[in-house]
Order: C-alpha cells, then structure tokens, then sequence
C-alpha cells in the first residue's frame, strides 16, 4: 500500500514540474451554508487536473533509477490521457493513448497538442483490453489511471499541498472515479490532519465505488455510464484503491441534476471553469454540513476544469441558479 513518505518522496519529485495551485473561497456561498468552504483549485493545474501529479511522478522515479522506458501507453476518458502525454513531451518519450469515441474533444484535442498518438475504440471495456496488449511489447510502460502506487502518491500531493496553505479543516471532500485521488488524499490527511472526516462523491449513475463498500468486494458498473462528470465514469475501482478507500469515513451518490446544479454555481460564484465531476464534490460538503454544528472549515479538491462545448450545453440545458444554496 502506497505511504505517506511515498507522498512526501513525489512531492520532492514533481515540485518543480507543477503549479502550486490557489485556494479560493466564496463569502455568499459561506454565509449560505454557515461553514468555511476553501477550494483548492486545480482546475488551474498544468493540464488543467490533477492527474499531472500522478503521471510525472511516475516517470520522475524511473528517471531517478535511469529505468525510462522506451515508450509509454495509458488508457484514460480523458485528464489522465493529458497528463501522460504532457509527462512524456518532458521527457521526450513516445505516448499512446488509449479511450473511447466519446472522449471529450476537448481533451483529446489537448492530449494530441502534447505529442501523443490517439486510439479511439466504442467503450472502456475494448480500450481498457488494447491497452493492456500493448503494454507487453518490449520497452513498453504502461501507466494506468489510478490503480498504481506510484500514480496514488502522485495524487496525494494535491493535499498535501492544499492542508499547507489552509492549515487543519474538519472535512475534505474530492471526486471519486477509480479512487486514485481519493487514495492518496486519505492517505495523506491521516498524517497531516488526523481529526479531518474524508468524503468521497460519486455520479448515482456510476456509483461502483459506493457499491464496491457496501459489498465489501470490487463492483464493476454493467454498462457504459451516462453522467455529466465523465471523470468519474470509470467501470471500477482497482485492488491498489479500494483497499484505502475503505477508510473513507462516507462517500455519496449525486444525481445528475445535482452535478449541473453545483457545476453551475460554482462556476457563477468562483469564477473559474469547472469540471462536472470536481463540482459535485458540493453535495457531499451539504450533506455533511446538514448534520453538523455551523463554523466548520471545509476542503473541497477542484479536481479538473477542461470542458467542450457538448458538455456546457448539456450543464446549462436548465437554469438552476434561481434555486440557492442552502443547507
């Protein structure tokens, strides 16, 4: 299992490689909820995610043991997919990535901008599968999404960055897709901030991860998902991430009018351009805050911001900032 020095150890590696990314805070949305929310906005990351961490971690260790691989492959919907070949451009490595037709345009555009080669196949599943047999030709490496020790230390480091700057908070709250920020945000907190309660949000629609800790077994969706937080569309979570996210002290399940409804404001009230799948992370801070008492400090992991233009369509398809938010 991934360690806090393991943490420690990637931040060292990446520190230079990065944005230290700001915290922001909306005093209308604080008075409405009677707590402190702080965002940390990674949003603003190299990439525009989190998953740069990960990724340049990953290939920052190998560079540490001269072990560079020749050429690397990532399957990915779509930040991860960024992230590698951004990683790779650093380190002049070949990248191939592997995602679906429906990959946001956005980012596949952004993933080929960085030097990458694209596969595209109709689902996860038939990508998830190529990825793998390319993985075994020689000097190949294959850097996953989120079920890697190296990818999970990677992550943790968006927290330990955050708690530096916000000091001690009563909750942090982040997306969970494969639960490799999830991970390494648990991981960290457990050292930096014990007291803190973890929350984890998930789409309703893609609730494997909810259903994998209920069952106590990893739980892999039927079918494609549908969900505006295509971050966290991912069939299942893996070995390396369920095993920490079973320390996770809740994680809840947002509809998707709700991911519209906080997408919408948080993009009103912070003025930054969010990710679905980083905004729904609200409703688990509101359904906490329901059964606590008023003045609680809050950490909330804007985990990405890159959108095209179908998916800002279909997040302003219906006007809901007339409803305010409210506890």
């Amino acid at each position: 299992m991934t360690s806090y020095s393991d943490i420690v150890q990637a931040r060292k590696r990446i520190a230079s490689m990065i944005h230290q990314t700001p915290i922001i805070e909306s005093s209308l949305l604080n008075e409405w909820l009677g707590s402190r929310i702080l965002f940390k906005g990674e949003c603003l990351q190299r990439t525009g995610a989190f998953k740069v961490r990960g990724a340049i971690n990953t290939l920052a260790k190998l560079a540490e043991q001269n072990a560079l691989p020749k050429q690397v492959v990532a399957n990915s919907s779509g930040n991860h997919a960024q992230a590698v070949a951004y990683a790779c451009s650093l380190y002049d490595i070949p990248a191939k990535i592997f995602s679906t037709q429906n990959v946001s345009a956005v980012k596949a555009q952004a993933t080929q901008y960085y030097g990458a080669e694209l596969a595209l196949y109709p689902t996860r599943l038939e990508a998830d599968e190529a990825v793998k047999q390319a993985s075994v030709e020689s000097g190949t490496l294959w850097i996953p999404p989120f079920n890697h020790p190296d990818i999970i230390a990677g992550q943790g480091t968006l927290v330990m960055d955050a708690l530096e700057q916000t000091g001690d908070v009563d909750g942090i709250f982040a997306p969970c897709g494969g639960g490799g920020l999830l991970s390494g945000t648990l991981i960290a907190a457990k050292t930096l901030c014990p007291a803190a309660k973890v929350f984890g949000a998930e789409p309703l629609t893609a609730n494997d991860a909810a259903e994998s800790l209920r069952q106590n077994k990893i739980i892999s969706l039927s079918k494609p998902p549908i969900t505006l937080a295509d971050g966290a569309a991912t069939p299942s979570v893996g070995e390396h991430t369920f095993e920490v996210l079973k320390l996770l002290d809740g994680i809840v399940e947002v509809s998707e009018s709700r991911i519209a409804y906080w997408t919408q404001w948080l993009q009103h009230l912070l003025k930054l351009h969010l990710e679905p799948t980083s905004a729904m992370s609200m409703q688990a801070v509101v359904e906490w805050l329901k059964h606590q008492p008023k003045n609680q400090t809050v950490l909330v992991l804007l985990s990405g911001g890159n959108i095209d233009q179908s998916k800002m369509q279909q997040i302003w398809s219906m006007d809901h900032l007339g409803e305010i938010p409210n506890l």
